[in-house]
């Protein structure tokens, strides 16, 4: 199951992408704001700095879920989503 973490931090928002660096199978991902690493360390909740600015602090982690489209919208008929092509 994918995760969904915050990109918020002592107040300022982060913009997160992939750092071109995997580590057991799953991504390394980069700050631009601080050129910080985050990486979901096992055994924790949420993703950890492991390197740069905010070193050893989490952004936290959100509750998700997967599901298809009609199961959700029938359940949050309200819902809108951005279709690009």
């Amino acid at each position: 199951m994918a995760a969904v973490y915050s990109r918020e931090i002592d107040g300022r928002s982060l913009t997160l992408s992939a750092s071109g660096w995997t580590y057991r199978d799953t991504f390394v991902l980069y700050d631009w704001e601080t050129e910080s690493l985050w990486y979901h360390l096992d055994g924790t909740d949420g993703l950890t700095c492991i390197g740069g600015f905010y070193k050893d602090q989490k952004l936290s982690e959100f509750a998700s879920e997967f599901t298809r489209w009609n199961t959700w919208f029938q359940e949050n008929p309200d819902s809108r989503f951005l279709h690009i092509e």
